[in-house]
């Protein structure tokens, strides 16, 4: 039988949002199969304080899998801190991994998906993940396709993946204005990638996955996508310490097995611009479109004269 790889999943105060992605879990089709390895974070105040209790009361509790195993902190490393450490610590034990934060609720599918996905790219080069959730985009899509860049809700990777990632925003942002990459990297000028790059590198905020999605953008890898939503994220209502309230990225978990088969290891023009046209109807257009161009003309400009 082949071995699966393990799921790491990072939780912190939230104990309805980790029960429903734990439970998700345990109805999928693998998960007696797989080792599972949670990361729980200290809290940050003591206002956070019972929120972390109860968590950690219900993890203690999880059953289903072919092993668990629960990591605890005594003090608040932060979301970001916690998975770049965690991530680390597991390749190196397995070589592979998947990776659910605390509000991602999965397809019964969502495992299979991973498990093939990672063995039939495990000796490409040129994919660095696999990725389980999609946009509710308005167009068919293929069964599975190649995006250039990473993706950090519901994801896998290998060792080999994971060692090119580059924690240094001030890198990452001067490669991506060196080579003149700001448009392609905020995804047709529709998405503020740059923007959260720059914020990043000012401290204000911390952000291991758009270090992560500009570290595979720069060094042109590619990441596994599903034509069908594995997973869907909860979390957008206020309660994380990134997001905000929106249902724009709500979608449909695929009640279907996605099969993951060999297809030629480019990136998808239709799915590239098909997801351009999401970010565009999301974001807005008109004066909005001009606004984000002055942004990233502003970042260029801010950035390179602190380089002089």
């Amino acid at each position: 039988m082949m071995t699966r790889a393990p799921i790491a999943l990072f939780v912190y105060n939230r104990p309805w949002h980790v029960r429903k992605t734990v439970e998700s879990l345990q109805a999928n089709y693998l998960a007696k199969e797989s080792d599972l390895i949670i990361f729980s974070d200290g809290a940050k105040s003591e206002k956070d304080q019972e929120g972390v209790n109860e968590v950690r009361r219900y993890i203690h509790g999880i059953q289903s899998f072919r092993k668990v195993e629960i990591i605890t902190s005594s003090v608040n490393k932060g979301l970001s801190s916690s998975i770049v450490s965690g991530v680390i610590s597991v390749l190196a034990q397995y070589g592979r991994i998947i990776v659910l934060e605390d509000d991602m609720v999965t397809s019964p599918y969502f495992l299979l998906y991973m498990n093939d996905a990672l063995e039939l790219y495990s000796d490409e080069e040129r994919v660095i993940s696999a990725h389980g959730y999609l946009f509710p985009l308005e167009v068919e899509l293929p069964e599975t396709f190649l995006l250039k860049g990473a993706d950090c809700w519901g994801w896998a990777t290998w060792k080999r993946g994971w060692d090119l990632f580059n924690p240094d925003p001030k890198f990452l942002l001067g490669e991506i204005m060196r080579r003149r990459l700001e448009r392609d990297f905020d995804m047709g000028g529709n998405y503020p990638y740059t923007a959260m790059l720059w914020d990043t590198l000012r401290g204000k905020r911390d952000s291991w996955a758009i270090r992560w999605h500009a570290s595979a953008f720069l060094n042109g890898k590619l990441t596994l996508y599903p034509g069908r939503s594995l997973v869907q994220n909860i979390g957008n209502d206020s309660s994380g310490t990134h997001c905000k309230a929106t249902d724009h990225f709500h979608t449909l978990v695929s009640d279907r097995r996605i099969h993951v088969k060999r297809i030629v290891v480019e990136e998808s023009i239709s799915a590239k611009r098909a997801l351009h046209q999401f970010c565009r109807r999301v974001a807005g257009t008109g004066h909005r479109a001009v606004w984000r161009w002055l942004i990233r003309r502003w970042i260029r400009f801010s950035f390179l004269r602190q380089e002089a």
